[in-house]
């Protein structure tokens, strides 16, 4: 893929959260994503071990969800670990990966938040606005906002509120497992993204593009 610079990486923490504040007033959050067009989906995935970020993308057909591509690249690990700034720890190994991609997909599930974010700037809505696509954050755990427990049934769901506003939603992808937070990253809204998480979900609790992401990316716990 080709991707069109849009800012310097090497920012000290206080440029960063300026610059993040500057971006996400470009965010599209209210685009229909329409599933019947979508073709390929595919799933970013970013591990950080002995000082090294390795990041994966794999692209996968939808809806049967056949592996059709797996890139992965790893640079050495410069940017420290501060919430909320964590595009900047690992988006320069995610452009390295994305630039080998060869299948440009219509959409993309990060494993991260969306606008699920202080500054709605988490890794899906920062990456979206570098590669002008779709993107959905699909997080694993609680980081800001405030929420009911869903029902234990697959596809139960209850909004995420933070500021009065509704960022996301929380998810049960599995009867009876954790639920997920999903939100928009960029270029969708809030309910195409959810049910196409939810459409990418099997026998597990993260949509599959992202588990096999986790695979190749060398992240723990997949399931």
């Amino acid at each position: 893929m080709t991707i069109a610079p849009l800012h310097e990486w090497d920012l000290s923490p206080s440029d960063a959260i300026a610059l993040q504040r500057e971006l996400s007033a470009r965010l599209v959050s209210d685009r229909r994503l329409c599933l019947g067009g979508v073709g390929a989906v595919a799933g970013v995935d970013v591990s950080v071990k002995a000082g090294i970020t390795r990041a994966a993308i794999v692209v996968m057909s939808y809806p049967d969800l056949t592996v059709l591509e797996t890139v992965t690249a790893q640079r050495e690990t410069v940017y420290p670990y501060i919430p909320g700034l964590l595009a900047f720890r690992e988006g320069p190994a995610v452009l390295d990966a994305l630039r080998q991609v060869k299948l440009a997909p219509d959409v993309f599930l990060f494993d991260g938040m969306g606008q699920i974010h202080p500054r709605k700037m988490g890794i899906a809505a920062h990456m979206g606005l570098w590669l002008d696509r779709p993107t959905v954050g699909c997080g694993k755990s609680h980081y800001i906002g405030e929420y009911e427990m869903p029902a234990l049934e697959k596809g139960s769901r209850s909004p995420l509120m933070h500021g009065g506003e509704r960022l996301g939603v929380v998810m049960r992808t599995r009867t009876g497992v954790q639920p997920i937070y999903i939100s928009v990253g960029h270029l969708c809204e809030l309910e195409s993204a959810a049910a196409l998480a939810l459409s990418c979900t099997t026998k597990y609790r993260l949509p599959e593009p992202i588990r096999a992401a986790h695979k190749a990316a060398g992240a723990p716990g997949a399931t």
